[in-house]
């Protein structure tokens, strides 16, 4: 049970790793990691000369859908292109039907996850007993089922009341609220960015301000209270402007964006193509441009999918009805070396921080080990070649689904291999 990678480019930003070396794998764990490691003579050999070798991504924004929507995606299909992806760990949204916030749905969820025996797969536990917005759910005995954070994902918790007892009761336990945020009074219903786009093509709008000011509300409970809150997809100037101003006063958040919130603008919707639509809406470039700067700053804490797979019936209808939401976890790396390291809005090591260490931090996991390489941790890793062009088609989305903005598109970075405990789970 021994393997040894060598001649790669190996990047781990939580050990300052950027250097020419080889990696060894024991049992599951890395056993040493650097320019000089000797392996023993029975180890397989890996010869990854001018390939890039990092720890393995983490995603604390998926959307699998079991149970309950299994045409959409499941389980192991959403695993299949996590790892496609390069990603070793994903964080599960909650919004399942049922809803998961019971121990009986953490456990399905779990056991179906080993039986996939891909990815590492952490479920959040919803933030109100059925995604209601009205009565806590019950974190303590969640967390004991393996639940790692709390967060009604696809709705926004409108009472602050109920808002300010999760932060408080999250604190206690040491997780995070992890909060989609968006007023439902100021959303009004939009199905886009509310600005010159949607009044041209006389379509409701959601204003960028329907997100900053529950932002700018949960800023403040988490201050009161000590809590640790996490935005999710944030998309706003302000919104991100916001997260800055927090951190600088030491309030306890993170936040993350998306790939498609630093790639595409609300433009894109003047072709009625619904493969464009999600939640929160593409904005313009003023928005995108304050995306990149966060990014660049330090101000973001990690990029996340939001990977919200759906069957092709719920995309193939008029823009209003259809549903929100796109592919992420295949595209993810390809998009961040196209946009945001090839223009040098960042160095490929910040790069892969928001994809490892950076998500790692948000949820915990680098107390487990992951998202670092170090010697002793579990040896998840990934190995890509950030030259080679991928091509989005179907071949290439492992997904059940195929709602992707990017069909067609030739991107850089493909990955060669994907490890889990030192077992190769892709390529």
């Amino acid at each position: 049970m021994s393997l040894l990678i060598k001649n790669a480019r190996i990047l781990d930003p939580s050990q300052g790793l950027n250097e020419p070396g080889s990696l060894l794998v024991l049992d599951g764990r890395v056993a040493a990691i650097g320019a000089d490691v000797q392996a023993p003579a029975d180890a397989e050999l890996l010869d990854a000369q001018g390939m890039v070798l990092s720890p393995g991504f983490i995603d604390l924004h998926v959307h699998f859908r079991e149970p309950g929507q299994t045409a959409k995606e499941t389980i192991e299909t959403g695993s299949r292109a996590a790892v496609a992806g390069g990603f070793t760990s994903v964080c599960a949204m909650a919004n399942t039907r049922p809803v998961n916030d019971s121990v009986a749905i953490t456990e399905l969820a779990l056991n179906r996850a080993r039986a996939a025996n891909l990815c590492r797969y952490f479920p959040l536990g919803t933030l109100t007993k059925g995604m209601a917005g009205e009565e806590l759910a019950d974190y303590g005995t969640l967390k004991g089922a393996g639940c790692i954070a709390f967060s009604d994902d696809g709705r926004p918790i409108m009472n602050a009341a109920i808002m300010r007892k999760a932060l408080e009761y999250t604190a206690w336990l040491d997780v995070p609220v992890v909060a989609h945020e968006e007023d439902e009074h100021l959303a009004d219903k939009g199905f886009m960015h509310e600005g010159a786009v949607s009044a041209a093509l006389g379509c409701r709008g959601i204003s960028a301000a329907a997100e900053e000011v529950m932002v700018a509300r949960d800023l403040i409970l988490a201050e009161h209270t000590g809590g640790h809150v996490h935005f999710q997809h944030l998309s706003t100037k302000g919104s991100l402007r916001l997260v800055r101003e927090a951190k600088s006063r030491g309030v306890r958040v993170t936040c993350e964006v998306t790939p498609h919130h630093f790639s595409l603008t609300d433009e894109e919707l003047r072709r009625f193509d619904s493969d464009f639509k999600m939640n929160p809406p593409l904005r313009p470039q003023a928005d995108v441009d304050a995306v990149l700067l966060a990014i660049a700053d330090g101000t973001v804490d990690a990029i996340a999918t939001d990977h919200a797979p759906h069957a092709w019936d719920d995309k193939s209808c008029e823009l209003p009805d259809a549903a929100f939401g796109i592919l992420g976890l295949e595209t993810a790396l390809p998009l961040v070396l196209e946009r945001l390291v090839k223009p040098g809005v960042i160095t490929l090591e910040r790069a892969i921080e928001l994809l490892t260490s950076g998500p790692a931090k948000v949820v915990h996991l680098d107390r487990r080990g992951l998202g670092s390489l170090a010697v002793g941790n579990p040896a998840d890793f990934v190995l890509f070649d950030p030259e080679a062009r991928i091509t989005v088609d179907r071949a290439f989305i492992q997904s059940k689904s195929f709602n992707t903005p990017f069909k067609g598109w030739e991107l850089p970075g493909k990955v060669l291999g994907t490890w889990v405990e030192g077992k190769r789970v892709w390529g």
